[in-house]
């Protein structure tokens, strides 16, 4: 899933990327350089991120 379709469905939800962080216990500094692809989220909390988005699949290190 692409960023812009995170986005989308977080706005289908009603919910804020800041919201969704707060509920999963990201900090949406992070979880805002994930969607719009800052950080490249290969492993660590960046890859956890993404993969509890949709993103990625978990152990998926390519986009």
């Amino acid at each position: 899933m692409t960023g812009e379709a995170v986005k989308r469905k977080l706005r289908e939800q009603g919910k804020t990327i800041k919201a969704w962080a707060e509920e999963h216990g990201y900090d949406y500094v992070l979880v805002s350089r994930v969607i719009r692809g800052v950080q490249k989220a290969n492993y660590g909390k960046g890859h956890d991120v993404a993969v509890a988005l949709g993103m990625k699949k978990p152990g998926e290190v390519n986009a």
